[in-house]
């Protein structure tokens, strides 16, 4: 029973559904923060992200903010950014990847972010609008559409897929 004015802490154990909290350490953060930055400058300097583009993939960090933080990357210097900004970093960096799977070129990743996109997510929009709306929601959204597309997930059946027959159990052998 508590007694009033107690804290109840609880143990959190991490498991599949719960990251461990020393992830989110200062630390941690501190650690990965100068090379997320980097890269993902890298990236915006690829993919030609103007300097309002790069604020709102990042959560739109003032001006002086976001200056502070290239000027630092830039230099190796340390700087903490938060978990918010770390993860929009790493939706960034997937997306980077798996573009680089899904396309031959640097030239046709870029096109395919920045041309109008059939596919019911996009409503025909770039996939880069939701890349840079400013919103964790809809960069992790490109970064899953991609990730289904490099597994098969998110492409139209082809003829093939059209004309397959489902297995059944007279279909399967075990010898």
């Amino acid at each position: 029973m508590r007694t009033a004015g107690a804290r109840h802490e609880e143990a959190i154990e991490p498991g599949p559904d719960r990251l461990e909290p020393s992830r989110f350490a200062a630390a941690n953060r501190r650690r990965l923060s100068a090379p997320a930055l980097r890269t993902f400058l890298a990236i915006a300097d690829l993919w030609k992200l103007t300097e309002e583009e790069r604020r709102l993939v990042l959560g739109y960090p003032s001006r002086s903010t976001y200056h502070n933080w290239a000027r630092l990357a830039r230099e190796h210097g340390e700087f903490t950014l938060d978990v918010d900004a770390l993860t929009r970093l790493s939706a960034v960096l997937g997306i980077h990847q798996a573009l680089g799977v899904l396309f031959d070129t640097e030239a046709e990743a870029i096109a395919w972010l920045r041309g109008a996109n059939a596919a019911l997510v996009f409503g025909g929009q770039p996939p880069l609008r939701l890349v840079a709306s400013g919103t964790l929601d809809n960069l992790l959204t490109v970064r899953r559409f991609l990730d289904a597309l490099r597994g098969g997930g998110a492409i139209e059946p082809n003829a093939v897929d059209l004309e397959f027959a489902p297995y059944d159990a007279r279909d399967i052998v075990v010898t």
